[in-house]
């Protein structure tokens, strides 16, 4: 086997299995915090879909920096402070994914709030750190991507599991998919793509969603309460991601 072979394996070892061990770590942890019987759950374990989910956010984060060739070994510069920070948010973002498979009687009915209410405040510390210790880095920034992302994702699906949000509020969820996706096509038509809007209007309103759906998820909150404030919190985020598609993709403010 040659070096530069053995590297290579090497490399592919360490993106594959830094994910996995990580997700077992999670799902060990959470197996030793749930009590026996604690939780009443629909089907599967909600630490093992917890850790599925960290595993397959760590795995897509690796593979995407990877084909980029910005940074040769991604998962080994993984562990700076404001990437700890980040990928303490993913992790909690997972367990609140874990609780779509948890009946809402449970005895952790304060879960979902708690866990993804901490997450959203690593939200605004992991990005500062960053920029404060210098480590604003290819892979910290599609970290933070991904588990925002996903972050819309999980606390959405318990919340309309359990009947606190409305059905359609899971459209914020497929929001960005939907975005990137047209994306995607259009650079596969050989379209011109154009730079997005330089406005923090997205940042303020992603901050608010966060706000909203921790206390959508809070079991004190009334529900016909969150019904009604909840056309009002998706609505501008959602007209957001219209305006910087359009722009993106030349329809206003860029000439065809």
């Amino acid at each position: 086997m040659t070096e530069q072979r053995s590297g290579r394996l090497r490399s592919v070892g360490a993106q594959v299995g830094v994910p996995i061990a990580t997700a077992v770590v999670l799902v060990v942890v959470l197996r030793a915090l749930y009590p026996p019987g604690g939780l009443e759950t629909r089907v599967f374990d909600p630490a093992l879909v917890a850790g599925g989910c960290l595993a397959g956010q760590l795995l897509y984060v690796s593979h995407s920096v990877r084909r980029s060739g910005a940074e040769q070994r991604p998962l080994f510069g993984l562990f700076g402070v404001a990437n700890a920070l980040t990928l303490c948010r993913g992790s909690l973002y997972a367990v609140v994914a874990g609780f779509v498979v948890v009946a809402p009687e449970t005895m952790f009915a304060w879960g979902p709030a708690l866990f993804y209410g901490a997450g959203a405040v690593l939200d605004r510390l992991d990005g500062a750190v960053a920029r404060t210790v210098g480590e604003v880095t290819l892979l910290g920034e599609r970290l933070d991507m991904a588990f925002d992302t996903f972050g819309f994702v999980a606390a959405p699906l318990v919340a309309v599991a359990w009947g606190q949000l409305p059905v359609w509020y899971l459209s914020i969820s497929s929001a960005r998919y939907v975005y990137r996706a047209g994306l995607g096509w259009r650079a596969f038509r050989n379209r011109p793509l154009f730079d997005p809007p330089d406005s923090n209007l997205g940042k303020y309103l992603a901050g608010t969603q966060m706000v909203f759906l921790t206390a959508a998820l809070a079991p004190t909150v009334p529900t016909s309460l969150v019904w009604q404030v909840a056309p009002f919190v998706l609505l501008p985020s959602l007209l957001v991601f219209a305006r910087d598609f359009l722009v993106v993709t030349g329809r206003i403010g860029a000439e065809q």
